[in-house]
């Protein structure tokens, strides 16, 4: 078969199991320029690869396939939650409250606190800045009241907007939990692999996940596999 983007995965997958398979890269069978037809578009790849001037693409097993749908999805909303993060920061910013100078994590348990008071109405920057806890922040009660001065004068709207960032994120983050579980039950049966590589220094279970997905969890054969890239 020639890989054409995700047209041919159906027919792969059907055929997968029943016969031998190989996915030839669409650069290696390029044809003449004019009008092409299926027959001949399947004549000319039959030669080609009878000659050996394919390259061939590695397909991962259905199983590895699946890995990778879930740490992709997972990397997917691992964006997703950093972009909300920067979306709260410039809400705030937009109105007047520099919070993000005096608390390093926007999107700590505390500072979460404060938001959901700050989005269902609350205007004093005293009772606000005690909803942080200071013991457990690097600022002190004095710079966070001062950080939220303009909590006073918050738009509605910007209340309204911060709301729907803060359920928009919680929803988020259930979802990333549900992922994260999936993952753990796919990777059972490879456990060993999976503790073998989070014991390389700089890395861990969660960076071990997605590189498994990538390149499988088994050994690759001995020596270079004959006329074949990676897919």
């Amino acid at each position: 078969m020639e890989s054409t983007a995700p047209y041919g995965k159906p027919v792969w997958q059907q055929l997968e199991g029943q016969c031998a398979l190989a996915l030839a890269q669409a650069q290696s069978h390029r044809a003449p320029q004019g009008r092409q037809g299926d027959y001949q578009d399947a004549e000319r790849l039959l030669r080609r690869h009878v000659a050996g001037e394919l390259i061939l693409s590695l397909v991962p097993s259905p199983e590895q396939r699946l890995w990778r749908t879930l740490t992709r999805s997972q990397h997917q909303w691992t964006r997703d939650r950093v972009r909300m993060h920067s979306q709260i920061e410039s809400l705030l910013e937009d109105a007047h409250i520099q919070l993000a100078t005096v608390v390093s994590d926007l999107l700590g348990v505390r500072s979460r606190r404060m938001w959901q008071a700050l989005a269902k109405g609350e205007k004093e920057p005293a009772r606000l800045a005690a909803m942080a806890a200071p013991p457990a922040l690097r600022a002190t009660p004095e710079q966070l009241r001062d950080a939220w001065r303009a909590a006073s004068t918050l738009h509605a709207l910007h209340r309204q907007i911060l709301e729907l960032f803060l359920t928009r994120l919680e929803l988020v983050e259930s979802q990333m939990q549900i992922l994260e579980k999936s993952i753990g039950q796919a990777w059972q049966p490879h456990q060993d692999a999976v503790r073998r590589l989070a014991e390389v220094p700089g890395c861990g279970v969660d960076s071990a996940h997605p590189v498994i997905a990538e390149v499988g969890p088994k050994r690759p054969p001995a020596g270079p596999l004959p006329n074949c890239a990676p897919g």
